[in-house]
């Protein structure tokens, strides 16, 4: 297994100094907005180049139950923090035999819920079909379902998920169309093709499936660059922020934190970023309150991700 906290010599060393001693940037929590659960890292399917390593045997973060979290819906509401949106990820969240329960629960409390989904065969059973089907006429409007859509295109879709995934995802993608739910997609950016040309593709897919989804607005289609730590960054400073033109309150742990529950762990832990979800050094406590602290910049995926791709999680 490759070491998902490598970073060069020399660099992401220090939380608080740069390589070369300059103060490293951090970011505080000024608007939490969402409030992510990873429902657990096994998935039907093994991707190439998966950031987290989601496959059918990887279960070092094991699936979330209903009550752990209802009770941080709990703490939501007692340390005020108005998000606005429930947001789950995975592995496939589908698998997790509470993720009905627990959308429900997320959903009954008022919240806009966002499930992150290959559209493949776990949200295709008949039980989570059914399940689906109520809560959207229950909540109708405020659940939506991301479906990761590697490329437009089956051919480069396929190289990454495997035989035949680009076809069983547009079946799952047109069942959902066929039932009324609103869905977004989230793509790669590693294909060599331009932004325009890239959404170009999927304004073309859509097309011929009559999928209502946005091509061109990139809350809606999200393309996401490739989580590779051995690429080059520069570290973050305090100076950046004024370089850049660039506000702290822009990068997504300003307004989001990650909820998980680790293999062995007597309770889940709170982290900094959905992108770190091994990292110890983004555990910020097993509770909400712990996790309202400022966050330092400390990993390449702050730079590359976030500070320079201005790249987000959430819709």
């Amino acid at each position: 297994m490759k070491d998902l906290n490598a970073a060069p010599t020399g660099k992401f060393q220090d939380p608080f100094t740069t390589a070369k001693g300059e103060e490293r940037a951090s970011v505080a929590l000024t608007h939490p907005e969402t409030l992510w659960f990873n429902t657990g890292t096994l998935c039907n399917i093994e991707c190439v180049n998966c950031y987290i390593e989601s496959s059918p045997s990887n279960d070092r973060l094991v699936y979330i139950t209903t009550a752990e979290v209802e009770e941080y819906l709990d703490q939501l509401e007692t340390r005020n923090w108005n998000v606005r949106e429930i947001a789950f990820t995975g592995g496939e969240p589908f698998m997790n035999p509470d993720m009905i329960d627990i959308t429900r629960a997320s959903l009954a409390r008022g919240y806009e819920v966002l499930i992150l989904t290959n559209a493949m065969r776990p949200m295709m059973r008949k039980s989570v079909k059914a399940g689906l089907l109520d809560l959207h006429a229950a909540y109708p409007g405020k659940l939506t379902l991301r479906i990761s859509v590697d490329h437009w295109s089956a051919k480069l879709h396929d190289e990454e998920r495997g035989k035949d995934a680009f076809a069983r995802t547009i079946e799952g993608m047109t069942w959902l169309r066929d039932n009324g739910f609103t869905m977004a997609v989230a793509g790669r950016t590693v294909w060599g093709e331009t932004d325009a040309e890239s959404r170009a593709g999927y304004a073309a897919l859509y097309a011929e499936h009559n999928f209502d989804i946005d091509a061109h607005n990139p809350g809606v289609t999200v393309l996401f660059p490739e989580m590779d730590e051995t690429v080059e960054v520069p570290e973050i400073t305090t100076a950046c922020w004024g370089i850049l033109n660039k506000s702290p309150d822009a990068v997504m742990c300003s307004s989001s934190r990650m909820v998980v529950k680790r293999k062995g762990a007597d309770k889940p832990a709170v982290l900094a970023c959905t992108l770190l979800p091994y990292a110890p050094e983004f555990e910020l406590g097993t509770t909400l309150e712990e996790a309202e602290g400022a966050v330092q910049l400390n990993h390449p995926h702050c730079a590359k991700f976030c500070v320079l791709g201005g790249a987000s999680c959430s819709a």
